[in-house]
């Protein structure tokens, strides 16, 4: 399986499920229905020389994502501002999943995959055919020491 975007100077778009993981939690214990989860296809821009995982506010609103904390991030054009923290937001990403915090900003209209979620989810970057690719199509490998 392979996600593939638009292309934009070495960066790219994917679409890709997020979810409110309490209620991925609870669909699960089955004290809540399926179609009940929180859920929405969105588009990121994947971007390895990011770390962290930005959703736009509306996305994290439209799941009910809480609040937990405030980060300060500096913006590639040397602004710096102090932004919220949502936890919870569970990603479907070419069919691997993962459970993360991300910066919620405001203005955006898309999300911003970084190198976490690369690292998490052992996808490669592709930058001449702009997609992400598994590392291994049956598993995900994680180095240990």
């Amino acid at each position: 399986m392979i996600a593939k975007g638009t292309s934009g100077m070495g960066r790219f778009t994917v679409e890709f499920d997020v979810c409110n993981y309490e209620d991925v939690a609870a669909s699960r214990r089955k004290t809540l229905k399926p179609d009940k989860v929180r859920r929405l296809t969105i588009k990121g821009i994947v971007d390895s020389g990011a770390a962290r995982f930005v959703l736009p506010k509306s996305v994290v609103q439209q799941l009910g994502l809480p609040i937990t904390e405030k980060v300060k991030v500096r913006y590639a054009d040397g602004r710096s501002a102090t932004i919220q923290i949502a936890e919870g937001a569970y990603i479907d990403l070419l069919g691997r999943h993962g459970t993360f915090s991300a910066i919620v900003e405001p203005k955006r209209e898309t999300a911003l995959i970084g190198a976490i979620i690369l690292e998490e989810l052992d996808l490669l970057v592709d930058c001449t055919h702009q997609r992400l690719v598994p590392r291994d199509p049956r598993y995900v490998i994680s180095e240990i020491e």
